[in-house]
């Protein structure tokens, strides 16, 4: 238990000091804005490319393909954001090691085919710049047609992540003896 502690410690001080070398710009005239105007990685670092993820069902009994199924603008990007926050415990990242995202957004029908940005924005904000999680990623927000997942689905987004060499094994491996002691 003792080495558990110790090793939580180290981990947690060579964290602080490794993800200090991620400079994140913020944007320009003190713009409260969420996204950073550039983050600059060092070569010390692991990039992530995670791969799009899209919405999971919000009512999966509904008509598929209806708003219904999916739902709104909204909660599709919070189902994004859980099932990147599920995907990160086996990578050891979690949403402060996000450099960059690209967001896809359908326009929403019943906005007139405009995206519902503001909708995504709801979300995003719960998961960056936040008190607990103030890191801000750069970002681009893009409306298209469609995605491959087919009709009713508005959101998909991909991401990049950066991490320390060591940090990420470590971390790992530290989530990997928390479970064996379970």
């Amino acid at each position: 238990m003792n080495k558990f502690i110790f090793a939580s410690l180290l981990m947690a001080t060579f964290s602080a000091s490794c993800i200090a070398g991620v400079e994140r710009y913020p944007l320009p005239n003190n713009s409260t804005f969420p996204i950073a105007r550039a983050v600059e990685v060092p070569a010390a670092t692991n990039l992530i490319y995670h791969s799009g993820q899209i919405p999971s069902p919000e009512k999966p009994e509904a008509e598929k393909g209806s708003r219904e199924y999916y739902g709104d603008t909204y909660t599709q990007s919070m189902s994004v954001f859980k099932k990147f926050e599920a995907s990160f415990k086996d990578l050891g990242v979690d949403f402060g090691d996000a450099v960059k995202l690209t967001v896809f957004l359908v326009g929403d029908p019943k906005m007139d085919g405009k995206m519902d940005f503001d909708g995504f924005m709801k979300a995003y904000t719960q998961f960056f710049g936040t008190k607990e999680q103030p890191n801000l990623p750069a970002r681009s927000a893009i409306q298209i047609a469609g995605l491959a997942g087919g009709p009713g689905m508005l959101v998909e987004i991909e991401m990049v992540l950066a991490k320390p060499v060591a940090m990420r094994k470590d971390k790992v491996k530290m989530e990997k003896m928390k479970k064996d002691k379970m």
